[in-house]
């Protein structure tokens, strides 16, 4: 909400900030958009927190990155009674993540079936023969293929959906 921003001493309005969205997605239809968003700022009323939900939902975000809010020394918001009890921000939290789970997951299915340009940027950890990667538009994409890949660009369809990862298997190196 416009007050918990002003509170959080952001410059901008919701408005302002869905207004710029907007810009983006007449320009970048596809853009992936992501964010980072507090639950339980001091002050923050149910309507408030409402507020959140709503342009949640209206951006519909590829991902997001959610935090309950704790006092970092040095900030403004330090100073401020944290008067919202741990069982609201966590409610809230749950609320807000389950939103946002909901959008990953969705974003995800609309890669399955495509044929994707990767970065591959290492071998997983438990798999040496499984590689990882990221499109575009910073999806993580695992898929089997050889080390040697690393460091190079590669086609991948996408065989599986996952909220936080893409499943693929590898076409061709890149030309």
């Amino acid at each position: 909400s416009d007050e918990i921003l002003r509170l959080m001493g952001r410059r901008y309005t919701v408005n302002d900030y869905l207004t710029l969205v907007d810009k983006l997605r007449a320009k970048m239809p596809n853009i992936a958009l992501t964010t980072d968003i507090i639950v339980g700022f001091p002050n923050e009323t149910e309507e408030q927190f409402l507020k959140t939900l709503e342009v949640v939902d209206k951006v519909n975000y590829a991902s997001a990155f959610t935090f309950i809010y704790s006092p970092r020394s040095g900030t403004p918001a330090a100073r401020m009674v944290d008067n919202i009890s741990d069982e609201v921000k966590s409610e809230r939290f749950n609320r807000l993540k389950k939103l946002v789970d909901k959008q990953t997951a969705d974003d995800a299915k609309k890669y399955l079936d495509q044929e994707l340009y990767i970065l591959v940027d290492g071998a997983s950890k438990k798999d040496r023969t499984v590689l990882s990667g990221y499109t575009e538009s910073d999806k993580v994409v695992h898929f089997k293929g050889p080390r040697s890949l690393i460091g190079t660009i590669v086609k991948v369809k996408i065989i599986e959906a996952r909220t936080f990862a893409l499943k693929g298997e590898l076409i061709s190196a890149a030309n």
